[in-house]
């Protein structure tokens, strides 16, 4: 039976720094299809020396950017991946196995184990790792839902687990940490409020500790030394300011939820 096909689908802004090491670990795929929200930087220009299926349109989230680039993939299979993100040789070889042998009765979309690099170090604690990802199936199967910012998967069928890792280099410098920290609490809070109906003291005190002693203790963080302390840390900041983000949508503690429109 014939090899069968597989498109590299990739959403993008501004990201110049990335996007090229990005797309030379994919370049061996069948297809590429980049959509972009309008950089402002090198990004398309980058992203032109790989393919010409480039598709421009305002973000509106990640989980309807990125299900605009699996609609637009022509390929038997589908690989979701992030510019920050490198595919290994190995992960490469597993893919391609899988591409060669196709089987009607197995699965129709895998799961990625993800190693996190922050600060230039792999975290094999705090939680961080294998940090399974849904990322190869078959085109068709399913899209993601619009849980932001870490948006699920979809599908109908049975589901594999491939053993190679993807590379993250999530957070090369405390810098970038904070670059992402505003956006990705304004955008949990935001989901969080469809849930959550009040907002109370220990929302803001326990919470955090809670999720410090989670990353830093029960998921051992403190084998990384230092970088697991950090990568703690900021998980519990990441929780109090999620939290201060609905008190300050609901303006007063306790107060029930109102239906406002999401924040932004």
């Amino acid at each position: 039976m014939a090899r069968q096909t597989v498109s590299c689908a990739i959403v993008v802004f501004n990201e110049e720094q990335n996007i090229q090491e990005c797309l030379d670990t994919a370049k061996w795929m069948d297809e590429i299809v980049v959509v972009d929200a309008f950089s402002t930087d090198r990004t398309m220009e980058i992203c032109q020396q790989f393919t010409h299926k480039i598709f421009q349109r305002p973000w509106k989230g990640f989980g309807e950017q990125k299900n605009f680039s699996i609609h637009q993939a022509t390929s038997d299979w589908v690989f979701i991946l992030d510019a920050d993100e490198r595919i290994t040789p190995e992960l490469r070889q597993e893919m391609e196995a899988i591409l060669r042998s196709p089987n009607p009765e197995g699965p129709v979309a895998y799961s990625v184990p993800r190693r996190n690099y922050y600060y230039g170090k792999w975290i094999k604690h705090a939680g961080c790792y294998p940090d399974r990802q849904l990322r190869l199936f078959k085109n068709g199967v399913g899209q993601l839902d619009d849980e932001e910012p870490h948006n699920k998967f979809i599908f109908e069928g049975p589901r594999g687990d491939l053993a190679e890792p993807l590379e993250h280099f999530t957070e090369r410098t405390i810098n970038d940490h904070f670059r992402k920290f505003r956006n990705f609490t304004t955008l949990a809070a935001q989901e969080r409020s469809r849930s959550k109906r009040r907002v109370y003291w220990t929302d803001l005190i326990v919470r955090p500790l809670f999720t410090f002693y989670k990353y830093f203790v029960a998921r051992k963080g403190f084998c990384d030394g230092m970088h697991g302390f950090v990568v703690s840390g900021f998980a519990s900041m990441y929780t109090f300011v999620k939290y201060v983000k609905l008190y300050e949508k609901f303006q007063t503690f306790g107060a029930p939820v109102n239906q406002d429109p999401p924040l932004k």
